[in-house]
């Protein structure tokens, strides 16, 4: 959403316009690394005889600062997280997005449309969404231990909780679990949060957003924050781990299909964009990322246990209750030095 990429570590493609002939239409493509699946992107390059260049970076404040250092220029189709895009379409660094072009906005869940950082989704078009909640070990952890936000402060816990390496989610987590939404712009409720924060230090273990799911299944952690994909993916080598939407309300995200302003080849953009959100290639997304996949229409390509499966799909009241992470303009100043503080 935001940050560090939230999918499986396993996948691992490079796919380069090494060797291009000069006719040969290439598609410029920036994202977070092993974060789409390669048949797709095979798939599109054979139905439009292009060649994919894709580019990884590590977080949306890298790929910000290239986008900005490149006048915006170079990439044709660049993924962000909800909270940077209303920030660069105010900069004038996103083309619109001509919706004509896409055929399967009918089927994308309404809840995902219309989000407060791009209210028309003139500039942005969901990708992948999914939650941050709890995985805990069943083996070590009782199921009644681990109900919201707030049970990861039990001292029973010392030394067991891993956190996300990532600020907005961290403070979201306290926030939540102080009864205050996770956008708070109010530096007296993230003081609170960072206070909060602090006294769980002694819980803290590791932070990682890199490969959330790892310290679980290597037992550093017991218990403490996952994006749901991570913690579906683990569930495969860890069947004893769990998750769990806190009480409290979870923290949402949703990556996002951009199209720079200065992109060189708009109208093969959008063809790739409508071509991805075509029900079967999203299907394909959920099985390699283990995330929901924005049309509701994917299900019906998946296998019946994928299809039912909760660690993927939340339910509507578990949605309800969560929030997505939004751009908090100047106060992200405010989170950063306490972030700062925190990791101090």
């Amino acid at each position: 959403m935001k940050k560090v990429f939230k999918g499986v570590t396993t996948l691992t493609f490079a796919l380069t316009a090494f060797n291009v002939s000069a006719e040969n239409v290439v598609l410029n493509i920036y994202n977070w690394a092993e974060y789409m699946p390669t048949a797709v992107i095979q798939a599109f390059e054979k139905e439009y005889n292009v060649t994919v260049n894709y580019s990884t970076f590590d977080n949306n404040e890298a790929m910000y600062t290239k986008l900005k250092l490149l006048d915006n220029k170079g990439y044709d189709v660049v993924f962000a997280s909800t909270y940077f895009i209303e920030k660069m379409a105010r900069e004038g660094m996103l083309a619109k997005i001509d919706k004509t072009k896409m055929h399967h906005l009918k089927d994308v869940y309404p809840g995902l449309l219309g989000q407060q950082f791009d209210p028309k989704n003139d500039y942005s078009l969901p990708y992948v969404w999914g939650v941050t909640g709890i995985s805990y070990n069943s083996d070590s952890i009782k199921n009644d231990q681990v109900t919201g936000w707030n049970d990861l402060w039990n001292s029973d816990f010392q030394r067991q909780v891993m956190l996300l390496d990532d600020v907005r989610d961290v403070f979201g987590m306290a926030l939540k679990a102080q009864g205050h939404s996770i956008n708070s712009t109010n530096e007296a409720e993230i003081k609170q949060a960072y206070e909060k924060l602090r006294d769980l230090r002694p819980n803290v273990v590791v932070y990682n957003s890199d490969a959330p799911h790892v310290p679980y299944v290597t037992g550093e952690a017991m218990l403490g924050m996952q994006w749901n994909g991570n913690a579906y993916l683990a569930k495969q080598e860890m069947p004893e781990l769990k998750f769990v939407y806190p009480k409290e309300g979870s923290i949402l995200w949703m990556d996002n299909f951009i199209v720079p302003e200065g992109s060189a080849n708009k109208d093969l953009a959008f063809k790739f964009i409508d071509f991805f959100m075509r029900p079967e290639n999203q299907a394909k997304l959920v099985e390699e990322l283990g995330f929901p996949a924005p049309n509701k229409q994917a299900k019906s390509f998946l296998p019946k246990a994928l299809q039912n499966d909760p660690m993927i799909f939340p339910t509507d009241e578990e949605v309800n209750k969560g929030e997505f992470t939004n751009d908090v303009g100047d106060a992200v100043n405010i989170y950063q030095k306490y972030w700062q503080l925190l990791k101090s």
